[in-house]
């Protein structure tokens, strides 16, 4: 039983090596950019507009109102982040209804390359709202002896996400595939319906968790930058 599909191995040359992970990877970012482009090319603005758009429409709306609600006010700046990560962990996950199809967001390589975006997306948000010195102080509040601390959150937060999301990916393939091989066909499908339902799950709360973190970027920074313009109005 495989419990990755980096271990499906298509050619390899010295250290550079291609898997299925790497295959399903870009095939679904192929696929994105290829349903974007054909969703996109005829968008209206009057009432009468196409399924399609309405789909869209929906999905960017709902996107855009979750952002605002966690607290982040200029939504717009942060979708394409935030949108990008959500909609390529939903088609890697519900793609298991296919046959032989295997995620790769069950290889901890995957969840841990969209892990270290987020970690790297966190002082990007929160720089470019309050600066670098004001982004900086928010690992010394509410004293400098936190600063390790916080560095340390920082890093095992990066590593909750990905091993959060390849768990619960691989746990769901190993159980179906286990249970293909011990019971009726009805019985794993049924199982194959939850996962879906686990998948778009866990894409849920990635997105969420993301969110959460730069918005905590974004506003821990706040007070000490008013603190600052009041100082210097004074």
């Amino acid at each position: 039983m495989k419990l990755s599909p980096d271990e499906t191995i298509f050619w390899q040359h010295g250290f550079i090596t291609i898997n299925l992970t790497i295959v399903t990877t870009w095939v679904i970012m192929l696929v994105l950019v290829v349903a974007a482009v054909l969703v996109t090319r005829k968008l209206k603005t009057g009432i009468r507009i196409s399924r399609w758009q309405c789909i869209l429409e929906m999905l960017v709306t709902t996107i855009n109102n979750q952002i605002e609600e966690i607290g982040l006010k200029k939504p717009k700046d942060y979708i394409g982040f935030i949108g990008t990560l959500f909609l390529f962990i939903v088609v890697s996950n519900i793609l298991i209804i296919l046959p032989w199809y295997e995620p790769p967001t069950g290889s901890l390589s995957t969840t841990a390359a969209l892990a270290i975006s987020v970690f790297l997306a966190v002082p990007y948000f929160g720089i470019a709202k309050t600066g670098i010195g004001g982004y900086l102080k928010t690992y010394i509040k509410p004293t400098p002896i936190m600063l390790p601390f916080n560095l340390i959150s920082e890093i095992t937060r990066t590593l909750a996400l990905a091993v959060r999301l390849f768990g619960n990916i691989m746990s769901g393939g190993m159980i179906v595939a286990i249970l293909l091989s011990i019971t009726p066909f009805i019985f794993p499908i049924v199982m194959k319906a939850l996962g879906l339902l686990t998948g778009m799950v866990q894409a849920y709360i990635f997105s969420i968790l993301a969110t959460v973190y730069i918005a905590a970027a974004v506003h821990d920074a706040k007070p000490a930058d008013k603190k600052e313009t009041v100082s210097t109005k004074n």
